[in-house]
């Protein structure tokens, strides 16, 4: 497992949450680590096979919607990797090379069901993002179509849900709905596909940048710690539901009444493995094949 890289033959442009980024000078170098953070802390256990999911679902997907927009992936064959990067053969498989881009400071957030941040962010409002709902929903409850709910990108602590007009003007107005129409197509697609294969894609998020003035999708793209992951078979409105995604770990952390101060807990081996089985499973489920 990869907790924390140490990779001296380029410069580290960043480490977040999940994923360690080396500047390559002409590309960057994401590394998706096995570790796992939960209500905005990294928690003490990695989750094996983690990173591979992370990296591996996101490649199937940069292929199945290039056809929508361009994407920031140059090569996750590691054996096209510079000279320097081959003296590192444990990030083969969890890691790619991508396209330096302007990334727009926001989340495209889309929901095509209510839960999570957006569930009580309408018990409390009626709305989610300014977006008036109707009365009388349940959680869980699907929208008649999809709705496009942005947030501002934190780079610690929570992302915060703002309005369209807010969007517009961090983005511009030239690329507000753009970034809009792409989200909202983006997931109509995946979700088709999910969806064949029994699988509910009940909200997910998507990170855009330019390059050449161009917009490009970059990051993860529909992986179980960017997306809600639900089981048709098990479907049912009205409160939480069984997830193929980090809402295990969640659930796990709200049942044994963490204060989500640090330090953050440790995982027992039953959530460590029920995690990890569950991200290999949406992996399976999404792509038709096992992890290899």
């Amino acid at each position: 497992m990869i907790v924390k890289t140490n990779i001296t033959e380029y410069p580290l442009k960043g480490r977040g949450k999940v994923r360690d980024i080396y500047d390559l000078g002409d590309a960057y170098l994401f590394i998706a680590t096995d570790r796992i953070s939960a209500f905005d802390f990294i928690l003490p256990n990695p989750i094996p096979d983690k990173g591979k999911v992370l990296t591996q679902i996101s490649l199937f997907w940069f292929h199945h919607l290039k056809n929508v927009v361009e994407n920031h992936l140059l090569t996750a064959d590691f054996s096209a990797y510079p000279a320097n990067l081959q003296k590192h053969p444990e990030i083969a498989g969890q890691s790619i090379l991508v396209r330096k881009a302007k990334i727009f400071p926001v989340e495209c957030v889309v929901r095509g069901y209510i839960s999570g941040s957006g569930w009580k962010e309408y018990r409390e409002t009626g709305a989610i993002c300014g977006i008036k709902l109707p009365a009388g929903l349940r959680e869980s409850d699907g929208f008649a179509a999809p709705i496009f709910t942005p947030a501002t990108k934190a780079e610690s602590g929570h992302d915060i849900n703002i309005s369209f007009d807010d969007f517009v003007r961090i983005v511009g107005p030239d690329h507000g709905e753009k970034l809009r129409a792409l989200t909202l197509e983006l997931y109509r697609k995946a979700s088709l596909h999910a969806e064949s294969r029994g699988i509910i894609i009940a909200d997910t998020k998507f990170e855009f940048g330019l390059i050449n003035d161009r917009i490009i999708l970059c990051d993860e793209v529909l992986t179980p710690d960017s997306s809600r992951f639900w089981p048709k078979d098990t479907y049912q409105p009205g409160g939480p539901q069984k997830s193929l995604d980090k809402q295990f770990v969640r659930e796990y952390l709200e049942r044994i009444g963490w204060n989500k101060q640090p330090p953050a807990p440790e995982l027992p081996p039953d959530i460590v493995e029920g995690t990890s089985s569950r991200y290999r499973e949406i992996y399976r489920r999404i792509t038709g094949n096992p992890l290899s």
